[in-house]
This record gives structure tokens, sequence and C-alpha cells, in this order.
């Protein structure tokens, strides 16, 4: 069975990961996995270019097909903050406790119809050939006025889905992978691979 690299240590992310891309005949395997302990610096000024820098590394480094994405989040009252610094945000060891409540608390006055934000998702794949392809998509919502939910993890406690009336953490993990900014990534990177490899 081919082994596809997905660049991350994020084991609720590789979860994710798994659960859509379970009907391929691949192996989706982890840094830890592959034995890759490198720190990578994602120094890129959008989402693509953070993407495709960790996926063309880890592929030069293996010789293995690799995915790796970089997504965050975008609150537009804010300019677009956290975007990409959005794992960095109020500094690189910072508990999402303290970024979320630091958003909360920008837009403590802020009314509903200005609390517009999304999730944003970008994935790379790198081919052994040389070739990149790269997909973005998009969850979008508003930030909400507390955390609600247990059920993700990064600012999904604060990022609320009017249509849905609740809040992305309080999505069980199927419901989310329908809707969310990377499931929606991840079916149109199963859509390039099954194209590409013949998975």
């Amino acid at each position: 069975m081919q082994q596809i690299i997905f660049a991350t240590k994020n084991e609720g992310k590789l979860r994710e990961i798994r659960m859509i891309m379970e009907d391929l005949p691949v192996e989706i395997i982890s840094l830890k996995d592959a034995g890759i302990t490198d720190e990578i610096t994602e120094d890129g000024k959008t989402f693509e270019e953070n993407a495709l820098i960790k996926a063309r590394i880890i592929m030069e480094k293996t010789g293995k097909l690799t995915l790796a994405d970089d997504s965050g989040l975008e609150v537009d009252f804010l300019n677009g903050e956290p975007g990409v610094y959005s794992a960095r945000y109020c500094g690189v060891n910072t508990s999402y406790k303290i970024k979320n409540r630091n958003i909360i608390e920008r837009l403590i006055d802020v009314p509903d119809g200005e609390r517009t934000a999304r999730f944003v998702c970008v994935i790379a794949a790198a081919f052994p050939d040389g070739r990149s392809k790269t997909v973005r998509a998009t969850m979008e919502g508003r930030i909400g006025y507390e955390e609600k939910g247990s059920n993700g993890f990064g600012y999904d406690p604060i990022f609320y889905l009017p249509e849905y009336g609740c809040y992305s953490a309080e999505l069980d993990l199927e419901e989310k992978n329908k809707i969310s900014h990377r499931g929606k990534a991840l079916r149109l990177m199963k859509d390039i691979l099954i194209r590409e490899t013949g998975a």
C-alpha cells in the first residue's frame, strides 16, 4: 500500500484527515510515524506558501508523496488577524485558551454583523517527480462571545456557525468533517490524488 506523509504532529488533525481519506487505498502517516523530528520554519506570507514549504521539505527528505496544510482563522474586524500567524498568535507557545480570550476581548463591544470570520485551509501536495499542487477551502462563521464545546481544538470553541446554531467545537467529528475548511480542502485534494496517482 502506498504511503503518503501528512506533515503534521497534531493528532486531532491527523484523526480528521484519516477519516476523510479512509476510502483511498493509501496509508496516511504522520511526521512522527515517518521518524521526522525536524522543526520546519514556516516563513511564507500566505497559507499557500507555508503549506508548500512544509510539503516540499518533507518530500525531498523522504522521497515520498507529501501533503501539508496551513490553516488559520481570519477575523474581518481585526483586518484578517490572526491569519497566517494563527498558530503563533500571542506568542509561539501560548495556549489557545489565552488566544481565544484575547480575540473575544478585542471584539467585546462589536455587534453580531461585524463579527464575521472564517477558517481557511490550504493543502499542498509535493510529488516525488517535483510537481506540486495546492487547494484552498473556507468555513464561514463569526466570533462568539464565549468559548463553547469540547469536540474541537484551536479556535473551534469561539467560532460560531449561525447556519447550524452552534459552535464549531460543539459539532461531532463526522458533522465537522462535512462542513469544515479542512474537510472541504481534503476532499478537493483527494480528487487530485485519485487523478494523479490512480488511487
